[in-house]
């Protein structure tokens, strides 16, 4: 008798062993992954710079790509730097315009139109070319082609004089800046020599119209 009491206990207890290995394996899932945690990675949200108030993008620190060096020139509203890109080391000039300065609302839409300009006469042999337009907290800083020979203005003071033919093949270039403009739509305004660059200090370099703050679309009619 009393083995056969032992034999029906047996079963019994190994059930029970049975199901206290196995009771892990059902637990595991709930201690890792509670129901309070699970939904954290589908709710996060991430954070947006915000959109500068004159080019409508999100702000962007332009001294993060590019290293500040020395002063190129200074305008009404703005400095020019020579600036050196921190991973090519390529050098450009940096045209910052405060926006502290920019208080009317011509005064915003001349910098935005400026700018759209710049793009859409991009690829001009005869035309400084726009790199990129970054905007925070305090400036506008508009990237652009160096151009390391100066302005025409100095170049003729320096000179003298010209020769006919050297005359005739300046002459040559800023007609061709202005019937280009022209041909896609877009008056300069503002000629004069102080806006023409030379792209170096060679004495063939091509010359390059900048500055084109007062340009404006038109439509022929």
């Amino acid at each position: 008798m009393g083995n056969r009491i032992s034999s029906k206990h047996k079963p019994s207890s190994d059930s029970s062993q049975t199901h206290s290995k196995s009771q892990p394996s059902h637990s595991t899932p709930t201690s890792f992954h509670p129901p309070n945690q699970t939904p954290k990675q589908s709710t996060h949200t991430p954070t947006t710079s915000p959109v500068g108030r004159v080019l409508g993008k999100p702000m962007e620190d332009v001294r993060s790509t590019y290293t500040f060096g020395r002063e190129l020139g200074r305008g009404q509203f703005g400095v020019t730097y020579l600036v050196t890109h921190k991973l090519t080391k390529e050098q450009f000039a940096c045209k910052s315009i405060a926006t502290r300065k920019l208080i009317r609302r011509d005064d915003l839409d001349d910098i935005r139109r400026e700018v759209q300009i710049m793009h859409h006469l991009t690829g001009h042999r005869n035309i400084v070319e726009l790199k990129g337009a970054y905007e925070d907290r305090h400036s506008v800083n508009l990237i652009m082609e160096l151009c390391a020979g100066g302005e025409l203005f100095d170049r003729i003071i320096s000179k003298g004089h010209y020769s006919e033919r050297a005359a005739a093949e300046l002459c040559r270039q800023i007609v061709t800046v202005v019937h280009n403009c022209h041909t896609m739509g877009v008056m300069h305004r503002d000629l004069k020599p102080e806006n023409f660059l030379f792209l170096s200090k060679h004495e063939n370099s091509p010359l390059k119209a900048t500055d084109f703050g007062l340009s404006v679309f038109f439509k022929p009619g």
